[in-house]
């Protein structure tokens, strides 16, 4: 059996995200049209797309914008619903914590919910991989030019059909995210966090300027956090009475 190299477990990465990749594309694409329906150029939505590179904070913040929202809520808007990559990044941290500050800084910077929840399962069954780091690059890698190709194709299309976002295609983000985060599910404090978070934007879906959305997240990082604190303490508790 060959061994593993870092060409080989790049590919590997790039290869097992294809699904994510699919059902990114309809969310890149609606990106694109909703840019050229606001006040944003077209290269200021690739630029956000190139620079941000974060799904959710785009459509909120092209939203924010075309509401003629002031910057400072903008910004603390997206910053929120962003938080949850912090959670991401401590669930991965164990598996990269080894690695050069370049590299660290650059999985984190193209880290996406998709590529989290590849790495997850893929850490989970290779916690020691010694090229793992290169399957998580060839993921990120993936993601990140699929969603470029995506919003590309979107702004081109954007003004020919300026309807093209009511044709259904956010079906694909739903269905995506339901993939993403039904797998995560396995733990309390993961099942407690999501159904807290959901409540709380169903509860507050009313609130302008995405307030209820942003509460939703806050909550469900609380929980989370809370029940994974309190887990940890039972589970040390339990260890330090099991007899010698």
């Amino acid at each position: 059996m060959s061994h593993p190299t870092r060409l080989s477990s790049f590919a590997a990465g790039a290869r097992d995200t294809l699904p994510m990749l699919v059902g990114a594309a309809p969310f890149g694409i609606i990106f694109g049209t909703l840019v050229t329906a606001g006040p944003l150029a077209a290269w200021q939505g690739q630029l956000m797309s190139l620079s941000v590179y974060a799904g959710s904070s785009q459509f909120i913040a092209v939203g924010l914008v075309a509401s003629h929202t002031g910057m400072l809520v903008i910004w603390l808007t997206t910053f929120i619903v962003n938080l949850r990559h912090m959670l991401y990044a401590a669930t991965l941290l164990p598996y990269v914590a080894h690695l050069p500050a370049r590299w660290r800084w650059a999985l984190g910077f193209f880290m996406t919910d998709e590529t989290f929840a590849v790495m997850n399962g893929y850490y989970r069954q290779h916690p020691n991989a010694p090229l793992g780091h290169w399957y998580f690059l060839g993921s990120c890698m993936s993601m990140y030019v699929n969603w470029q190709t995506w919003t590309v194709v979107g702004l081109l299309f954007g003004a020919v059909f300026p309807q093209l976002q009511s044709l259904g295609l956010d079906f694909a983000m739903v269905a995506t995210f339901i993939a993403i985060v039904v797998p995560q599910l396995t733990r309390l404090p993961h099942f407690c966090a999501a159904v807290a978070a959901g409540s709380f934007a169903y509860l507050l879906r009313d609130l302008p300027y995405k307030l209820g959305l942003m509460s939703a997240v806050l909550t469900g990082v609380a929980v989370g956090m809370m029940l994974s604190r309190w887990q940890a303490r039972s589970e040390a508790i339990a260890d330090n009475k099991e007899p010698a």
